[in-house]
C-alpha cells in the first residue's frame, strides 16, 4: 500500500509540475531567400536580407528589420506585419489578422489585402501605394514624404491624415 500511495504522490507531483511549467515560446524563422506555401510561427527578415514569401501562412508575427525587403503574396498572417527602417515592404493578395504597421521604411506597396486591424504607416520616405484593401480598423499615414497613393480602399475605421482620400 505503501508503493502505491509513493507512485500516486510522484505522479500527482509531475502533473502539478508539467501544468506550471513556462509555457513553450514560438519559434522564430528567420528568412533570407524564398518560403513557399508551409506554416512558420513567427517570421523575422533580419537586416538587410530579402524575403519572398509565396502563400505562405504565419500563426504569429512578421517583423522587417532595418534595410531588409519583403515581398509577399498570397499570405496569411495571423498576428501583425511590421516594419521599421525597412528598404521595402510589398504585401499583395493576402490577410493579415492583426494590424500593419510600416514606420521609418522607404518604399512598400500594400494591394488588394484583408486586414483585421489598423494600418499605419508614419514617417517613411519613399513611395508607398495602399489600393484595394479591406481595412477592418482604421486607415492612418503621417509624415510620409511623399504622401502616399493609391485608392479603392474600404475602410471601417477612420481614414486619417495623409491617408483620408483614399
Amino acid at each position: 500500500m505503501r508503493i502505491k500511495t509513493a507512485l500516486l504522490t510522484i505522479t500527482a507531483s509531475l502533473v502539478v509540475a508539467a501544468a506550471t511549467a513556462a509555457p513553450a515560446l514560438a519559434e522564430e524563422r528567420t528568412c533570407r531567400g524564398t518560403i513557399g506555401a508551409t506554416t512558420v510561427d513567427n517570421l523575422r527578415v533580419p537586416q538587410g536580407a530579402t524575403c519572398t514569401l509565396n502563400g505562405t501562412r504565419v500563426k504569429g508575427t512578421v517583423k522587417v528589420e532595418t534595410g531588409a525587403v519583403l515581398k509577399a503574396s498570397r499570405i496569411s498572417v495571423i498576428g501583425n506585419v511590421q516594419a521599421e527602417g525597412a528598404a521595402r515592404v510589398n504585401v499583395v493578395s493576402s490577410s493579415v489578422g492583426g494590424s500593419v504597421q510600416i514606420v521609418q521604411g522607404k518604399h512598400s506597396k500594400l494591394d488588394r489585402n484583408a486586414v483585421k486591424g489598423d494600418v499605419q504607416y508614419f514617417e517613411n520616405r519613399g513611395t508607398i501605394s495602399i489600393t484595394g484593401n479591406r481595412i477592418d480598423g482604421n486607415l492612418q499615414c503621417k509624415e510620409n514624404s511623399p504622401p502616399p497613393s493609391g485608392g479603392g480602399n474600404i475602410v471601417q475605421g477612420n481614414k486619417e491624415d495623409q491617408c483620408a482620400r483614399l
